[in-house]
């Protein structure tokens, strides 16, 4: 793969990236404590590939290696937010497992009572 179908394919997969998470915004509840976490992710979401876009077409080399940091910073910052979410995903997760285990412990016990 050339340089060029590199930076071509990379572009394509930002805008995937971009289409996606705003999709996956969108099935979050549009509560007041939701909403800033929200707009920030999607404008981070979407500034990867825009600014990526934009370093593509850098002036020096300098340029390309300032905006490219800035593609970066964006990026880390949808992670770290996409990671916790799928760190406290799986914290409720365990929570609801236990809570049916102790449920269903608890109706065996009533029953054994009877």
């Amino acid at each position: 793969m050339t340089n060029s179908e590199f930076k071509i394919q990379l572009e394509k997969r930002t805008v995937t990236f971009s289409v996606a998470v705003i999709k996956m915004l969108r099935k979050i509840p549009g509560g007041l404590e939701s909403k800033n976490i929200r707009e920030q992710v999607m404008r981070s979401a979407t500034a990867v590939g825009a600014n990526y876009r934009e370093a593509n077409r850098a002036e020096s080399s300098a340029d390309f290696v300032h905006k490219i940091g800035v593609v970066a910073k964006e990026s880390s910052e949808v992670a770290s937010v996409l990671a916790e979410a799928g760190e406290l995903t799986r914290v409720f997760d365990k929570i609801r497992r236990t809570m049916i285990e102790r449920s269903t412990k608890n109706l065996s016990t009533c029953k054994l009572a009877n």
